[in-house]
């Protein structure tokens, strides 16, 4: 359905006026008569709940639009509201709406050929505290350091509009406009055009289960939202009357991030916050659009969800035409969390809440060899089973992984990183088990060196008594597990905020070089051997001692010829002592080559004389005569 411009869905609405305002961009930010004068035209409305200026209209708007008018809408005699589709909000949020023109930037990507997820290293960043600056065109200046690293796909938090000077990104609530403070939608199309140029692919991290509660006008439109409650929010309807206008809200903005932005990917947020009791699945309908515009585009489009239901039906290809319905919903990944917790409790002894199921070590060698830790097995922290295994039919690569990210950085008490108790060698094994194993690896911002800023959890809410819930509730929540008010960092000072800027000059000294070195190494020998990126999860092979607390991982394990098979060692090899215990390399290794190494005491050059992995490090061992 193609509509004109200032058109607006409001199925219910009696009258619908537009409403046009001269006052400047960001003259009157934060104030309540940015409306103080505006003119009101009456638009027309159609069969189908869509309200359409009539052609007088259009024509006064296209000529004052050029000269920055604003607009926003007047539903039944309230408002003006912003355009829930609008493309730039200068004001937040909560100021008119301003006119965009996407195909006025003259992109420079006409050969970009895009990247697929195999092979793919993802590097996670929040713009606002990436760079001292925390705009787009800022981190643009960053991208050789990225691609230096082996980076291969940059994923963005959401950057959609806000109603403060800040935000963590996932209370936005203008899905289809770049906030202002980042640079607002020219500056985003800048800075892809700067990935494609440096060899980059974008994913753009977008939140569909639920809106924030700040700017939320989309009720005032339609019935967007359900009673449904997902934690965070409302949830959206995507099953109940008048829907189909509410899936296609979300399927367009969808397709604006690919066409207008020649974004290369989504992350899609807590999928499994979605309700949807529809035959085909509001997932199912979106993987398959992206990939029929991928056929148009020419360039490969991935779609990740982040779920934490363990269901391989999401990555499970779609069923063909004609099928009875059988298949999955054909996403091309999906987040992990069991590697990251896995991982976690390995090397930190954490084993509160849901960290409690992974105390044995031999849950690490679970999801390393099987993908899934909760694959139809006992969850002690939801008192029931969980999950499913992955078929043989699911690549590697469809499992995106990681150390950290922000959710498991922003969602503790004061949002320290690893870097906060762990030593040097642990950090290291680290790197190693996630730049060498099976799955797609993803590094949170300043990972790599070992960054010593927090990132917190940080909101500037303008509205005094949201702010005030907002700072209550984060105490209240973790006062539970016996932290002091003092002890929890305020959302809403400025302090918190600036706290987690990325401190880039600590990169180069100490600690922090010796790490960014070893993840720029492990990144190099992920893309020097193929044995590393093999789609076919079969050819890993993890044991462990548990007493010990050592880890052995094979990559490139020949297949078994049959039933009890005596399989060999892989052509490469992780030997990992995360306890007190040195580790012996087995006899059948000893031919091999150093291909990296790390300790508690920085860089290991050469196999120690002893022939052993030294406590806190690791061992990354390669078969003589391959690259």
């Amino acid at each position: 359905m193609t509509l004109p411009p200032l058109s607006v869905w409001a199925p219910h609405a009696q009258t619908v006026e537009l409403a046009l305002t001269t006052a400047p961009p960001g003259a009157v930010h934060g104030a309540e008569h940015r409306w103080d004068g505006a003119e009101r035209l009456p638009l027309d409305r159609q069969d189908d709940g869509w309200w359409t200026p009539a052609e007088s209209v259009r024509a006064r708007w296209t000529n004052l639009a050029r000269a920055g008018l604003g607009y926003g809408f007047v539903v039944d005699g309230e408002g003006p509201f912003p355009d829930p589709r609008s493309r730039c909000q200068p004001d937040t949020v909560h100021g008119p709406s301003r006119l965009f023109e996407a195909s006025a930037h003259g992109w420079k990507d006409g050969d970009w050929a895009g990247r697929p997820l195999r092979g793919a290293v993802i590097y996670e960043l929040h713009l606002g505290t990436f760079t001292d600056e925390g705009t787009l065109d800022a981190g643009a200046q960053k991208l050789d350091h990225l691609v230096s690293l082996g980076v291969t796909h940059v994923e963005l938090l959401p950057v959609n509009s806000f109603g403060g000077r800040h935000n963590w990104g996932y209370d936005g609530v203008g899905w289809y406009a770049v906030d202002a403070s980042y640079g607002g939608p020219s500056a985003y199309q800048r800075f892809v055009d700067a990935c494609h140029g440096a060899g980059l692919a974008v994913i753009q991290d977008v939140v569909y289960n639920h809106l924030g509660p700040s700017g939320n006008y989309l009720p005032r439109f339609g019935p967007y939202l359900t009673e449904h409650s997902t934690g965070w929010g409302s949830g959206l309807n995507l099953d109940g009357p008048d829907s189909d206008e509410v899936r296609r809200y979300i399927l367009d903005n969808a397709r604006m991030w690919f066409e207008d932005y020649h974004v290369d990917g989504l992350r899609l947020d807590a999928v499994h916050a979605l309700q949807d009791t529809r035959a085909r699945h509001l997932l199912e309908e979106l993987a398959a659009e992206t990939d029929a515009l991928s056929g148009r585009l020419g360039r490969p489009l991935v779609v990740v969800a982040e779920s934490d239901l363990n269901d391989p039906r999401l990555i499970t290809e779609r069923p063909g035409p004609g099928a009875d319905g059988a298949g999955g919903y054909g996403l091309t990944g999906q987040w992990s969390d069991d590697f990251h917790h896995a991982v976690h409790v390995a090397l930190s002894g954490e084993t509160d809440g849901y960290y409690a199921d992974f105390a044995p070590l031999s849950a690490l060698a679970k999801v390393l060899n099987n993908g899934f830790f909760h694959d139809g097995s006992w969850s002690s922290f939801r008192q029931r089973r969980h999950g499913r295994p992955l078929g043989e039919h699911i690549p590697a690569e469809a499992l995106v992984v990681c150390l950290q990210n922000h959710d498991q950085v922003g969602n503790r008490a004061a949002g320290d990183r690893l870097t906060a108790s762990l030593d040097e060698g642990q950090l290291a094994i680290g790197a190693a088990l996630l730049l060498t194993g099976p799955f797609t690896p993803m590094l949170f911002m300043g990972e790599e060196w070992a960054a010593s800023t927090p990132w917190q959890f940080f909101t500037a809410h303008r509205e005094p008594e949201l702010a005030q819930a907002v700072t209550k509730g984060r105490r209240r929540e973790f006062a539970r597990m016996a932290w002091s008010d003092d002890e929890v960092p305020d959302p809403q000072s400025p302090e918190t905020f600036a706290a987690s800027r990325l401190r880039w000059d600590e990169a180069e000294t100490g600690r922090h070089a010796r790490l960014l070195e070893l993840y720029r190494t492990l990144a190099r020998i992920r893309i020097e051997r193929p044995e590393l990126t093999d789609p076919d999860r079969s050819t890993t092979r993890a044991v462990v001692d548990d007493e010990r607390h050592w880890v052995r991982m094979d990559r490139g394990v020949a297949a078994e010829s049959g039933a009890g098979a005596d399989v060999g060692p892989g052509s490469v090899v992780l030997l990992a002592a995360l306890g007190a215990e040195p580790m012996p390399v087995p006899d059948e290794l000893r031919r091999y080559r150093l291909l990296a190494g790390h300790g508690a005491g920085g860089p290991c050059t050469a196999v120690p004389d002893d022939a052993r992995v030294p406590p806190h490090g690791f061992l990354l061992l390669g078969r003589e005569g391959q690259s």
